[in-house]
């Protein structure tokens, strides 16, 4: 058969963000350790996993670890704390002047919030991106309106905050999540639009890996990019999950050469394995080859 790159453009995929392990800046082993696991983004958290007393030797040690290296192939990020706290204006400081890759920033609100960091990172290395979680119920009322901001700054993805959704909204946080489908679906709708990446929120169970492999499968389902995780045993799991499968890359494969057939080319659907292909799913089995190859390329 015809070879696909001869006839197929490949498309432009982010990098593979199967996996996103937060680990608490202030724990030297717990860095050291992140340089030796599988995870495809570290987050270096000066938030939640850090004691009010010890937020600044945090932000001090994030930016030494970052210095220092040796992560390899992993998207590096710090989660900062918010700028209406005592932190929140030192650590974009301090970040901006960084080797990160992004900053993530907590509970954002509205559009406004984003134009804020934007305005605080006005230093940082054009390369540097931002990362927002979405975890407050005002956030969830302007989902378009937060994901338009990518169009002019440097915003680029999202990670679901479902623990502090929760907390806000007195909800439950069951292994089903029925009381957040609404939102995670909406949150993944606007990101789409807007060509924002997203992940979706931890699992707080880290003992009960079957628990665990459910909850990713059911964010795969909602189509998140990959999941943040609170537990090095969730990367690996978390992995296999959100990588194409054999029978996925089959099916691509099926479908590319098929289009790229002589007698197919300029045709808007045609017949694979019995079953009526259009140009959407040509685009789909594109996209599955190209982070396969990602995720290959990476090792």
């Amino acid at each position: 058969m015809t070879a696909p790159s001869a006839a197929l453009p490949t498309p432009i995929v982010p990098r593979p963000r199967r996996s996103a392990l937060y680990l608490p800046a202030s724990n030297a082993r717990a860095l050291a350790k992140a340089r030796t696991l599988p995870c495809d983004v570290v987050i270096l958290d000066l938030e939640d996993a850090v004691a009010p007393e010890a937020k600044d030797e945090a932000r001090d040690a994030a930016i030494a670890a970052i210095a220092q290296g040796g992560f390899g192939h992993r998207e590096l990020v710090i989660r900062a704390n918010g700028l209406d706290t005592e932190w929140g204006a030192a650590d974009l400081a301090a970040i901006a002047g960084s080797q990160a890759d992004a900053v993530l920033v907590p509970k954002v609100n509205d559009a406004a919030d984003i134009a804020r960091y934007e305005e605080a990172l006005a230093g940082a290395p054009p390369q540097m991106r931002l990362w927002a979680m979405i975890e407050t119920c005002a956030s969830v009322g302007n989902l378009p309106a937060i994901a338009a901001m990518a169009r002019t700054t440097r915003l680029s993805l999202w990670i679901m905050g479902t623990n502090d959704l929760a907390k806000e909204m007195r909800a439950q946080l069951t292994p089903c999540r029925t009381p957040f489908l609404p939102f995670l679906s909406m949150a993944v709708a606007a990101a789409r639009a807007n060509g924002i990446s997203i992940l979706d929120g931890v699992c707080n169970e880290f003992r009960d890996l079957g628990m665990f492999e459910a909850e990713a499968r059911q964010g795969l389902m909602f189509g998140f990019d990959g999941k943040s995780l609170i537990h090095p045993a969730q990367v690996e799991p978390c992995n296999t999950v959100f990588s194409p499968g054999e029978a996925d890359l089959a099916w691509a494969r099926n479908v590319i050469e098929a289009f790229a057939l002589p007698e197919n080319r300029g045709k808007g659907a045609i017949r694979v394995d019995g079953k009526m292909t259009e140009l959407l799913h040509l685009d789909q089995a594109l996209r599955l080859i190209a982070v396969a190859e990602q995720i290959a390329a990476a090792g």
